[in-house]
């Protein structure tokens, strides 16, 4: 057996706007991958398509087509595969793309050769780790899901622990910041595609607006979104807490007062502690994290086969000028 492992890129070369909205805690900031389509639909038909392909030229054969659909290991077979390494922050690089691109895999019964893993070279550098808002990267290539803001957003069903809260800012849906400082992003590639392209101005919307979102009108908005499967209940528990996390602001507080008497507990509670902060005292209006983080503007890949077993990952220096230069995201 072996591993087509692919990448499919959905940057948009944008760093300078996230950090403006992640800056402005009057608007919601949306994980870069969440801003437009659902990619796994698109790459899903796209390894089919390429399934075809090679059917076409070397007869019928045993495969199935992988995209977040199963446990598998995408991020170290890509590594073998020689698509990137793993980094610090868990995501997998490329050298000559970063890591604003999404894996997906074909496994087939062909006898294709292999080819050589990548080698790692995040060096000494620690932005990744020095710029998470919770601390969630507690060593290098360690992540601890429990403080991480994309499971906090999307993944957790309960109350947002209230010690995460203050630290999560104005991010509503993901998180992109130890994407946003790495340094190889800055060779990430633009995409254009239609599918990536932002919907309901999630890239400029505001907190207040988004709240007043009904769940039919969430659902409606949210079709064709990776942000449905979390849910209407989810969505203003977060944007409650990000709202508990703004500048001081009548629309600020108009918002919250609307779902003060929200049917579910959940929500009331986070509504109340979100009032609780703009009674207890004014915020400043940039938005603080649990460390200063350097920030600086951002100065498909090739498909690659693989055995299936995982390897040990390498960690190599990074070249000089490299280490310390401006930068750039992305999550996995």
């Amino acid at each position: 057996m072996r591993v087509i492992s692919v990448g499919l890129d959905y940057g948009h070369k944008d760093d300078l706007h996230a950090w403006a909205t992640l800056d402005d805690s009057e608007r919601a900031y949306v994980a870069r991958y969440a801003l437009g389509r659902d990619y796994h639909k698109l790459m899903r038909n796209r390894l089919q398509k390429l399934a075809a392909r090679i059917a076409a030229e070397v007869g019928p054969f045993g495969y199935r087509v992988f995209v977040d659909s199963a446990p598998v290991l995408e991020r170290a077979l890509a590594r073998n595969a020689g698509l990137g390494w793993i980094g610090k922050h868990t995501c997998l690089i490329d050298r000559d793309g970063g890591s604003w691109f999404f894996l997906g895999e074909i496994y087939v019964d062909l006898p294709l050769p292999v080819d050589a893993p990548a080698s790692a070279h995040c060096g000494t550098c620690t932005r990744c780790i020095d710029a998470c808002p919770t601390a969630a990267i507690i060593a290098p290539y360690r992540l601890d899901a429990r403080r991480c803001i994309s499971y906090l957003t999307i993944e957790h069903e309960g109350a947002i622990p209230p010690e995460m809260r203050p630290l999560m800012g104005n991010r509503i849906y993901g998180c992109d910041d130890c994407q946003l400082v790495c340094t190889w992003n800055k060779f990430a590639r633009r995409t254009d595609e239609p599918d990536f392209r932002a919907r309901n101005n999630l890239d400029t919307a505001t907190l207040p607006t988004l709240f007043a979102w009904e769940e039919d009108e969430f659902l409606r908005r949210t079709e064709g979104s990776p942000i449905r499967r979390s849910g209407h209940e989810r969505w203003l528990r977060n944007i409650a807490v990000a709202l508990g996390n703004a500048a001081p602001a009548a629309d600020a507080r108009r918002a919250l007062e609307s779902r003060r008497g929200h049917p579910s507990e959940l929500m009331r509670e986070h509504v109340h502690w979100a009032l609780r902060r703009h009674d207890d005292a004014p915020h400043p209006r940039r938005i603080g994290t649990h460390r200063d983080q350097a920030r600086t503007p951002p100065p498909a890949q090739a498909s690659r086969a693989s055995a299936s077993r995982p390897g040990p990952q390498e960690d190599t220096a990074v070249p000089d000028g490299r280490h310390g230069i401006p930068l750039r995201r992305r999550e996995q």
